[in-house]
């Protein structure tokens, strides 16, 4: 854990979904904190809550969904109360988001110049010629070449990595202190995913900028975060520098996961797995929730839900740390 303040405070963080079956708890008693300059990645397989996390901190959940408990501190001050209209203005401003497709994120009707122009204008008392050059100075930072010549043309006349490029200006508009990167790298080929993880490095470094990576890559993970936190069913089963977190897991969880990477020159007839797949929301098990996947349970896992406990160099939320 940097030294520095944290940039991001995210308490006990609940998320709730109302359903004509009931209420579904999405995010359980999550809490974080990045610092400035820090990048954290969050792990986990698909519908263990990452993504919602991350929508949650940066105010774009949609009803159903909802926080219904803990609070969220940027910079020290509460957000998560705010009303729209002021978190929309910190959205942009001192938030910015990377989203996986980066399709969705752009107007296919307007030029990429027009909707950074836009965006930089909302958040940034400049005028249509300085605007325009900021745009085109951030289109030459994400690495797009003949910027002033590319910031003409449509979202469909970029190749993918181009694109999530262009997003990424976009996400950089107004030197926001905080990136939520969700899966940023995942629709795009390896070469281009290592240009883009170089550029978010890039970033943290030079602007000091806090960076949320979600992904369920770990090479990703291992390339670019200082810390990670590893999900489970709405909550942390495991937290720590990334390194420790992939070579020491103390998690079965991490562990798991872990192991079902391959390693160069190893040869094994067969992967190790997990056996058994992530409980649905309305059906998470008694106490800890990877009780039934995991190879080392014992009663009280089955009992008893524990919280993060030191365990080595990281924190994992399990009973065999817990002396």
């Amino acid at each position: 854990m940097s030294a520095a303040a944290p940039l991001l405070e995210v308490r006990h963080l609940r998320v709730e979904f109302a359903t004509r079956r009931g209420t579904l708890v999405a995010i359980d008693d999550v809490s974080l904190d990045i610092a400035p300059g820090e990048v954290l990645g969050v792990v986990g397989e698909s519908g263990a809550g990452k993504s919602i996390t991350g929508t949650a901190i940066i105010g774009l959940l949609e009803p159903p969904g909802r926080i219904s408990g803990g609070e969220i501190l940027l910079e020290g001050r509460r957000i998560d109360d705010l009303p729209p209209e002021q978190m929309r203005r910190i959205r942009g401003r001192r938030i910015g988001a990377i989203f996986q497709d980066p399709l969705t994120s752009l107007n296919p009707l307007y030029t990429v110049g027009r909707q950074i122009v836009e965006t930089i204008q909302t958040h940034l008392p400049l005028g249509a010629a300085e605007a325009r050059a900021r745009a085109i100075e951030l289109l030459r930072e994400v690495g797009i070449p003949a910027a002033e010549r590319r910031i003409d043309h449509y979202p469909h006349q970029f190749s993918g990595g181009m694109r999530q490029r262009v997003v990424i200006a976009l996400a950089l508009c107004a030197n926001p202190r905080l990136i939520i990167a969700d899966e940023p790298t995942t629709a795009l080929d390896v070469s281009i995913q290592a240009q883009i993880i170089t550029l978010l490095k890039k970033l943290c470094r030079e602007h000091g900028t806090a960076v949320m990576l979600v992904t369920h890559d770990m090479g990703v993970i291992a390339e670019t975060a200082d810390r990670v936190a590893v999900m489970y069913a709405g909550r942390i089963a495991e937290v720590g520098p990334v390194q420790e977190v992939i070579h020491h897991p103390q998690h079965p969880y991490t562990a798991g996961l872990m192991g079902s990477i391959p390693a160069i020159g190893q040869e094994v007839e067969r992967l190790p797995q997990i056996e058994g797949s992530m409980p649905r929301l309305d059906a998470i098990p008694k106490g800890c929730a990877f009780n039934p996947r995991c190879p080392k349970a014992f009663d009280r896992c089955r009992e008893e839900r524990p919280d993060l406990m030191p365990a080595g160099a990281t924190r994992a939320a399990c009973w065999l740390h817990a002396g």
